[in-house]
């Protein structure tokens, strides 16, 4: 593994965890659909700011940005719900149109980020907007996330830390990822496709299982999804030579120049057996139901100062009828996680 590969698959955890936000913020913790959430630091087997003050690190402690997704496009645009919707979930987001602010990122904490970097997440950050408040959602552009746990994350992380010589060490990474096969996943989806060729042309996941619920009570558990009505776009070694470093901005200008760039979200349904817990572990989509939720639709780019001032956050801002894991520790420590990426970049 080259030293530059063990330093950018850092950046893909790390946009999960801090990274494709709107915003990172103190939460509150009295937001409909949730129950108290972990404090900064009582993450239960990894302190909550040591991880984040390593993904600081390893995106080379760039001040006044996030700890990951530093390099973004604000956008707007309309989340229309599908028929079918309600059936699912009572959110008030699924029973009318709704505007919604987004904002696509690179992950990673280098704002300076070339937008050719194959083993790194593209994050899709969504807040549908509503008089009963906001439901929020962090997509990465892979199924599944890199660890399993805090305490593997900050693991992870650190094993990708500059030594005292200012190098990164292969070996050491290797070794972690012997002992750690689960935490290979993701960097083996995203390498084995091509470097996306817009934000509006690869799909994006939520990752963590969700559990939906009907006016009438019914629960299910999904996986969350949104599908690039273009397609997967990818780019080839050849293209990828003509590319600037930072070519996603203008591409996503032109393109909505043109129209919206739309997506299909789309939850896939869990059946008995399918992991809640680990977020490393990929269901079968393609042996899964699936249900359109709704279509996504992009129309414009916003000036980023509106997704920098948003106060936004994943774990606690979530309707009724919608709730995340509670068995998953990687969900549960997003909240302090952010408050403290927030800190920081104010700083």
């Amino acid at each position: 593994m080259s030293k530059r590969m063990a330093l950018t698959c850092a950046t893909a955890v790390a946009c999960l965890l801090a990274g494709a936000a709107l915003a990172q913020t103190t939460p509150t913790v009295d937001a409909p659909g949730q129950g108290a959430q972990a404090q900064p630091g009582s993450s239960g087997d990894a302190d909550v700011e040591a991880i984040v003050n390593a993904l600081f690190a390893v995106g080379g402690n760039h001040t006044g940005v996030r700890a990951s997704g530093a390099k973004g496009v604000c956008v707007k645009g309309t989340f229309t719900p599908s028929p079918e919707a309600p059936s699912l979930s009572k959110a008030s987001h699924f029973a009318k149109a709704v505007p919604m602010t987004a904002r696509f990122s690179m992950g990673g904490g280098n704002p300076g980020i070339s937008d050719k970097t194959k083993p790194t997440t593209r994050g899709f950050a969504m807040e549908f907007e509503d008089p009963s408040g906001p439901m929020v959602f962090y997509f990465v552009s892979a199924p599944v996330f890199s660890t399993k746990t805090p305490r593997q994350l900050l693991d992870f992380v650190t094993v990708r830390l500059p030594g005292p010589d200012g190098k990164i060490d292969p070996e050491t990474i290797q070794a972690f990822a012997r002992a750690n096969p689960e935490t290979t996943r993701q960097a083996a989806w995203l390498n084995a496709r091509p470097v996306p060729a817009s934000f509006a042309g690869v799909d994006y996941w939520g990752v963590h299982a969700y559990t939906l619920t009907n006016a009438k009570g019914d629960a299910v558990i999904a996986k969350l999804k949104a599908v690039a009505t273009a397609g997967q776009l990818g780019l080839s070694d050849e293209d990828l030579k003509t590319k600037p470093d930072s070519f996603y901005a203008d591409e996503l200008k032109e393109r909505l120049g043109k129209g919206p760039a739309t997506f299909d979200f789309v939850a896939i349904l869990g059946e008995p057996g399918d992991p809640t817990h680990d977020a490393t572990a990929l269901w079968p989509e393609e042996n899964r139901k699936t249900v359109k939720l709704g279509t996504i639709a992009i129309t414009a780019l916003e000036a980023n100062a509106v997704c920098d001032g948003k106060t936004t956050d994943p774990v606690v801002n979530l309707p009724e009828g919608v709730a995340g894991p509670a068995d998953d520790p990687l969900f549960e420590i997003r909240s302090p996680a952010y408050a403290i990426s927030r800190s920081r970049r104010a700083q």
